[in-house]
Formats: C-alpha cells, structure tokens, sequence
C-alpha cells in the first residue's frame, strides 16, 4: 500500500502578510479583467461536463483530439437547434399572444357594441352578485378601465414587448464573439486535462481508495447538472400539464395553446434556486390577468401549489445529495455572482459553488495551516512527576553501622552535598 501523502503546512506569516495580499491581488486582478475570467470560467465548467463524455468516446480506441472535436460537434448541433427553437417558438407564441391581447381590448361586438374585456367585466359582476357577494360593485370601474385602455392604444405596447424580443433575439448574435472565445478555450483545456492530471497527481498524488482532483470535479458538476435537470422537468411540466388542465376546463381562456411554451419558460428560469420560480410564474400570471382576472386567481394558486410541492419534495429529494452545499452559501453565492456579472453570473454560481466544493475537499486532506496556539505543541510527550516526590538522587539514604542497632542509624548526604558540621 502506497505511503499516505504528508501534508503541507503553511507558516504562519504566511498566513498573516502572505494570504490577505494574495487574496486582494487576485481580487483587483480579477476585477480588471472580469469579462475574461468570467469567459474562462464558463468555458472551464464546459471542459469539466464534457470530459466524461470525451473518455467514453475514447473507448473505442479514438483519439483524444478526434474525440474532443466529435463530442463538441455534437453539442454545438444541439444548442444551436434548441436555441432556434425555443426563439422561434417564443417570438412566435408572443406575436400571437400580443394579437389577442390586442383585440380583447379592441374588437367591438357589433351585436352588443362592447369588446370582449367589457363582457368579461359584466359577467365578474354577475356572479358577485349571484354569490351573495353583490356589495362588491366593479362593473362601473370595470368599463372605465377597459375604456381608458383602449384610449392608450394597447396594441401600441404590445408591439412594444414584441419589438423587444426580437430585438433580444437578435442581440444573441452578438455574443458569438464570447461563444467562440468559451469554445476555443474549453477545448483547449480538454486537449490538456490528461497532462494537467498528471502534473497534478504527480505534486499531490490521491490517497488510496480516493478519486483525483479533476475526476471529483467533474462528478461534482455532473451529479449537479442531473439534479437540476430533473428539477426543472419536473416543475416545468408540472407547469405546463397544470395550465392545460386550466384552459381545457375554462378556468384559463385559451391556456391549453400557450401551456408549451409557459412550460419551456418555468423549466428555463428554475435553473435559477430560489428566483427561477417566481420568475416562471410571472407570465403566466400576466396573461391569465389581462385575459381574464378571475383566471389570474387559478393561476397564483396553481404556481403556489407547485412551489409548495418543490420546496418540501422536490428540491429536498433532488438536490441535497448532488449540490453538498449549505443553502446560506448558496444564497450568498447567488447574490454575489448576480452583483459581480448579473444573470450570468448567477447562472453560473451554483456550479463553480460544486467545483469549488470538491477543490477545498481534495485540497483540505493535504494542506494544514500552522497553529497559532503559544507556544504551539510540545513535539515530544512529556509525562510530568508529583512535585511531592523528590527524585531519587536527591534523597537521603539511612545506613546501619556495624553493631549498631536502629538508633545507630545515621544519614548519608547525596552525592555531591556540602559537608555539614557535627
């Protein structure tokens, strides 16, 4: 059996000049060139997801470089379809969306003379009045709404918020510059993962029975990746499978059309901990608002029913085992990354919080830090005698001259006494 690594023990001084100006250096550098080191870091994570995947490829009998351009062939196939497709389905469901909105304020009825905000306004009152509930008047400021909506032109602020996406769609076209800076790099790391490995192995080698530090890495950043998957298929159908059900049944005029696309947008955002909800449900509840108020209230309880069952089931069963991280240091990783680099930058807190995690675990069983005790711990076990016996030098010894009995006795002084007088 190999020989157990020795830990590294750093000095004290070091700790105490050495580390803090470090640590700030790395800060004010870090601030300076934020943008490439937040490119760096993606583009690591990629590396880290996409090793495994290489190594299996490997298997039979591939190159690594032949490999590494495969698996990313693949995977650029697969973001770039799935980035088209959920756009185009976005722009387009928003289009349609904004349309209907658009006429529910402004097609007047030629029967009836109202348009279909004012019908619904009527039947609101109805039915307060048909539940005891006919105190409640709000049919009068119902139509006073509706009418000064359609004074504002509503169309002209739907146009607005479709202007905006496509604008947002097309500004994806300028982060290709970033996207193949994130590219170049990662698959330059994964070129270089098996020598970086060994280097790494050779300085600190793992202990018996124990992974690597880039094998941990990637388990780490693997295992989170499939716990927030399954989270976010789980509550982006249950999502999607609740408005259908919602706009099948009436509740939710029209809900059953846009239930895909409301889905795709609460399983996106719950990448997001703690946010994602909220923000998945913002749309929706938007929607069913306008088209109906009554149906906003369906739609809150539906989102609060799902956000019960995924703080108390979901994310407890899910994630405590993959993410390992207390939820204190994951809110204040979330907060920092959104303040250091916005939404991306807390996209990708929670996985470099993994990586991380696994870093501090392999480095932790290797380095040590110098004690500050005083004095510090005494390097040989000294054991201590009752200072009430003295020692065994220092003690007189009684003799017994010949023909002398116990009165005869007489001490003899330790070696090296003075003599004493009679």
């Amino acid at each position: 059996m190999p020989a157990r690594a020795a830990k590294i023990e750093i000095p004290r001084w070091i700790q105490l000049v050495g580390l803090p100006i470090l640590l700030l250096f790395l800060w004010v550098v870090a601030g300076a060139v934020r943008h490439v080191v937040f490119l760096f870091l993606v583009a690591l994570l990629i590396a880290l997801l996409l090793s495994p995947v290489v190594r299996i490829v490997q298997r039979v009998r591939v190159p690594r470089g032949f490999a590494v351009a495969l698996v990313y062939l693949v995977f650029a196939v697969a973001l770039v379809a799935a980035i088209g497709a959920l756009g185009t389905v976005l722009v387009n469901e928003t289009k349609t969306a904004a349309k209907r909105v658009d006429s529910y304020f402004t097609d007047v009825n030629g029967q009836t003379g109202q348009v279909d905000a004012d019908r619904d306004v009527d039947r609101l009152q109805q039915w307060l009045n048909t539940h005891s509930l006919g105190s409640i008047h709000v049919q009068k400021r119902g139509h006073e709404l509706v009418r000064k909506i359609r004074k504002h032109d509503v169309g002209k602020y739907t146009t607005k918020v479709v202007n905006f996406l496509e604008g947002a769609a097309i500004s994806i076209g300028k982060l290709l510059f970033s996207a193949i800076v994130i590219l170049v790099v990662s698959v330059y790391m994964l070129l270089d993962f098996p020598r970086f490995a060994r280097a790494i192995d050779r300085r600190f080698p793992p202990h018996p029975g124990s992974d690597s530090l880039l094998v941990r890495m990637e388990r780490s950043l693997v295992s989170y990746v499939k716990g927030q998957a399954l989270v976010s298929l789980i509550i982006g159908t249950s999502a999607g499978v609740g408005l259908w059900v919602l706009g099948v049944v009436g509740a939710l005029p029209h809900g059953q059309k846009y239930a895909l696309v409301f889905g795709a947008w609460v399983a996106i955002t719950e990448l997001i901990p703690y946010l994602g909800p909220w923000l998945g449900s913002i749309p929706p509840f938007i929607y069913a608002f306008v088209v109906h108020p009554l149906s906003a209230v369906w739609v809150a309880l539906l989102f609060l029913a799902i956000h019960q069952v995924e703080g108390h089931v979901v994310v407890p069963n899910v994630m405590g085992s993959a993410l390992r991280l207390h939820p204190l240091l994951v809110i204040f990783g979330l907060l920092a990354g959104g303040e250091i680099y916005g939404l991306p930058g807390a996209l990708v807190a929670l996985p470099l919080l993994a990586a991380g995690r696994a870093v501090w675990e392999f480095f932790a069983e290797r380095v040590q830090l110098e004690p500050w005790e005083k004095g510090g711990a005494p390097p040989v076990e000294v054991e201590l005698e009752e200072a009430s016996t003295p020692p065994a030098a220092e003690r007189p010894v009684r003799v017994s001259g010949p023909g002398e009995g116990v009165r005869g006795n007489r001490e003899i002084p330790p070696p090296g006494a003075a003599a004493q007088g009679p």
